[in-house]
């Protein structure tokens, strides 16, 4: 049986699995850095996730194309149901595109694309599930939308 005292418990933020990692985060975490970190510490080439949990606070962003950028609302205090999301590489490093939905205390749901996700009270797991190959975003114009580049070879 193990014992982890606390301290443990705050420094182990993901263990391995045979098909990539179970992430468990705590209260305070930034869900988008700790998995650039992941991505970058362990070199992962690519990956899909999914999550669940308990949020502080969660930004959503609805992308307006004729304005070019994304229109944030912040949600307090939410639970997501639902979180998936992809690891690719850009020039600057871990490139994370992920979506959820988030409902509050009256069940109310509200969904889209991530901008920024705090863990609230509670926790919240994410399943990473590592593909082989590496993977890399680029912008492409006309909308200035970072878009997941294939290599089809035929």
């Amino acid at each position: 049986m193990n014992n982890f005292t606390a301290q443990q418990k705050d420094n182990c933020r993901y263990i391995k699995t045979p098909t990539g990692y179970l992430m468990v985060l705590r209260q305070g975490d930034d869900v988008i850095a700790n998995i650039e970190n992941l991505a970058k510490s362990e070199k992962i080439p690519s990956a899909s996730f999914t999550g669940i949990g308990f949020a502080s606070d969660v930004t959503f962003g609805f992308y307006d194309f004729n304005a070019k950028k994304f229109d944030p609302k912040t949600f307090n205090k939410v639970e997501m149901g639902s979180l998936t999301g992809s690891i690719a590489w850009n020039d600057q490093g871990p490139s994370i595109h992920v979506h959820g939905v988030a409902t509050d205390d009256k069940f109310n749901a509200y969904g889209g694309h991530i901008l920024s996700l705090r863990v609230g009270t509670g926790s919240m797991e994410i399943y990473i599930n590592v593909n082989d190959q590496k993977l890399e975003r680029k912008v492409e114009q006309p909308l200035n939308a970072n878009v997941l580049q294939l290599n089809c070879q035929k």
